[in-house]
């Protein structure tokens, strides 16, 4: 018998995360492109500085109410004619809130860019903002807050957010609001915060594709370059204050059968230094099936089907901005567990933390997660959308061009003592706040016994 030769593996290329062309339309909007062949499906980013904490007093959501009415009607195009004009182009266009501010993401053929920029531009220059079109909106978001209520990952979140920020900041409600500030939302407060903060001049647009044989400068003046507005002073951002004093909070969740895990702390954002030895310990500590954390609880002792550890940036500013650095990323745990097992699985993952500190990763650990968070990189990148992603949270974080091809070289650079010293840092023991969202009856008791801080009881 005969066999195909097996393949062999080519020369490794060099390879580095594609670096953007920067430049400004006449209105003001600044651009970043990225030609890469071959990618015939053309991602466009527009970020938008109009934050959640620009939101007016008691109407926490009209940003992602106005992100989600931009597409649903123009001067020119009703919300279904919008829609149908997009998919005539292949198009899909989304959009939503956050604390950096709006995305609005569209992605299309390459042949098609010239129409889709076009409908772009004209969701952005004069969405309708139609009374009926926002009051279908509003109900539809106060219809997915019961679930998001139901659903323990977010209703955790919830609660971990609530507890580590002061009342009085933005980032300790829900993103996208509550049934009670929702309800307040109509046309007219929409109309109102997107004629407050949303102009050109600070707004960034992302074109990542192939858009060989199209000239570019000419469609973006053309669409994105018709967009007019006013000036724009960028917003100062307000401090970010968390309390992550260690305790617990348990949600109670009478009957639940699994208990969900959310243990988390207010770290440094992605200016400091530390961020890409933080990145490779975090990912040793729980990134992936091979962790400590899913070793001990998940293979070991078979309380759950897997715990993450992670660090999501909630808001980045340059340390050079007129208000100096005022970003904070989250650092947490997250994971759900039988409700027997709350109390154990709790011991087992502090012990994982303390011996963590005692003993250091292994340089074996620390190989591994080079390999995984940088070789893999190009495999990660190969879509335009990632990379437009990607650019446009640099431009959202205030941080470099070449922000992400210098993370990744010094990231390959980071030993195992100093990962290890990043990682012990992003969560000691004592600074921890944990989120249970499970049957407080059952759970309350042993978790109490560990004693890894205050335990409170608040309703579902």
């Amino acid at each position: 018998m005969t066999f195909h030769p097996q393949p062999q593996a080519g020369e490794a290329r060099p390879w580095a995360f594609p670096a953007p062309e920067r430049g400004t339309l006449d209105n003001g909007l600044t651009v970043l492109r990225c030609h890469r062949p071959g990618q015939q499906v053309v991602a466009v980013e527009i970020i938008l500085e109009a934050p959640l904490d620009a939101e007016p007093a008691g109407l926490d959501g009209v940003a992602t109410i106005m992100a989600r009415a931009l597409s649903e009607g123009t001067d020119k195009h009703s919300a279904e004619e919008f829609a149908a004009a997009l998919e005539r182009c292949g198009a899909t266009l989304d959009a939503h809130a956050d604390h950096p501010g709006v995305r609005v993401s569209l992605e299309v053929p390459a042949s098609r860019l010239p129409k889709a920029l076009a409908l772009l531009a004209e969701a952005l220059r004069a969405p309708a903002f139609a009374d009926a079109e926002v009051d279908r909106l509003v109900r539809n978001r106060l219809d997915e807050i019961p679930h998001e209520l139901a659903n323990p990952q977010r209703r955790a979140a919830m609660q971990l957010s609530k507890e580590l920020f002061p009342a009085t900041l933005r980032m300790s409600r829900p993103r996208q609001g509550t049934a009670e500030t929702v309800a307040r939302i109509d046309s007219s407060a929409v109309r109102a915060f997107y004629e407050a903060h949303v102009r050109p001049a600070a707004a960034t647009a992302v074109v990542v594709g192939d858009y060989t044989g199209t000239d570019l400068s000419a469609v973006l003046a053309d669409t994105l370059g018709a967009w007019t507005g006013g000036s724009a002073e960028r917003r100062p951002a307000t401090p970010v204050t968390a309390d992550d004093a260690g305790r617990v909070v348990i949600v109670d969740r009478p009957g639940a059968v699994q208990t969900q895990l959310l243990i988390g702390r207010v770290g440094p954002d992605r200016h400091d230094r530390v961020w890409p030895a933080q990145v490779l310990g975090t990912y040793c500590l729980g990134g992936t099936l091979t962790s400590r954390l899913d070793r001990v609880l998940r293979e070991e002792k078979g309380y759950t089907y897997g715990v993450r550890a992670f660090g999501q940036v909630l808001r980045s500013t340059s340390p050079t901005s007129p208000e100096g650095a005022t970003g904070a990323s989250m650092l947490a745990i997250s994971g759900s567990v039988d409700t027997p097992n709350t109390g154990p699985a709790l011991e087992d993952l502090w012990t994982v933390l303390r011996t963590l500190a005692e003993g250091g990763l292994t340089d074996a650990e620390r190989d591994v997660a080079v390999q995984n968070l940088v070789g893999v990189a190009p495999l990660k990148f190969e879509m335009a959308a990632s990379v437009a992603g990607t650019l446009a949270d640099q431009v959202e974080q205030q941080l470099p061009d070449d922000f992400q091809a210098e993370f990744y070289a010094r990231m390959a650079r980071t030993g195992t003592v100093e990962a290890t010293s990043a990682v012990v840092s992003a969560f000691p023991l004592d600074r921890l706040v944990t989120v249970l969202v499970g049957d407080a009856a059952q759970i309350e008791g042993p978790v109490r016994a560990l004693g890894i801080g205050e335990v409170t009881v608040v309703a579902n």
